[in-house]
């Protein structure tokens, strides 16, 4: 596995994490057993590299690697303290308000445990219609999402966008069977249509505030194409998000 680099120096590496791939090995796996970004980026850039945070093996998108465990806390204290900005993309069935936020308590595991906070933002990007019937409407209605969060829990984007009933399109373990089956058919491609699009943060030597996104792949433009529109046509909502 080679990532696309987007930007790396002596204390830290960004890269773009294709969907598929887990940062860490699966638990009760050995580092080397499997393929995950610690084993692969470590062979690719020819030393160690610290985890700072986690995408879901399902997500793609931007991922920031330190190359010392100081550097590592470092970028981490700055998640804790929110101090760094993630916009992500996603796919969500039906259409929702133009913005919004979702602040319904999850448990801390998805087999329960006890209550934690989690705090979703979201606004609408643009909503389409596919001629396709997957139950009683002739049609079928989607809205591709941005979104923030206030707080980090797991696969919380996914959690709580099925509280609503808008669950993500490729979403096997929280979405919905029947839209995943849709897209499967039109696009001849499996994949969960969840997007870490950007990552600001400081540099955790310099100071200086640094903001990465990622591109659109092939799976993602065959999105835009069924919608009947290009990315430009909301370039201008996701610059919106670099502050």
């Amino acid at each position: 596995m080679q990532f696309r680099i987007l930007f790396q120096d002596d204390s830290l590496v960004v890269i773009e994490k294709p969907s598929g791939i887990s940062v860490h090995p699966q638990m009760g796996r050995t580092l080397d057993s499997e393929n995950n970004v610690v084993k692969d980026l470590r062979d690719q850039m020819g030393k160690w590299v610290y985890p700072v945070h986690r995408l879901d093996r399902s997500t793609s998108g931007v991922l920031v690697m330190a190359f010392s465990g100081d550097i590592a806390s470092k970028l981490q204290d700055q998640f804790k303290s929110n101090n760094v900005r993630k916009f992500y993309v996603a796919l969500a069935r039906g259409w929702l308000a133009e913005c919004g936020t979702i602040d319904t308590p999850l448990t801390k595991g998805l087999d329960g445990g006890s209550e934690v906070t989690a705090i979703t933002h979201f606004e609408n990007l643009l909503k389409f219609e596919l001629p396709h019937s997957i139950g009683i409407h002739p049609t079928s209605r989607y809205s591709l999402l941005g979104v923030t969060l206030e707080t980090g829990r797991l696969h919380q984007i996914r959690r709580h966008l099925r509280r609503i009933a808008h669950p993500i399109v490729g979403d096997t373990v929280h979405g919905d069977g029947k839209n995943n089956k849709l897209w499967r058919s039109l696009t001849q491609e499996k994949h969960l249509y969840l997007k870490a699009y950007s990552l600001e943060f400081n540099h955790p030597i310099t100071d200086e505030r640094l903001y990465f996104h990622t591109r659109w792949n092939s799976y993602w433009h065959q999105v835009f194409d069924l919608a009947g529109f290009c990315p430009l046509s909301f370039r201008e909502n996701l610059k919106s998000n670099k502050r």
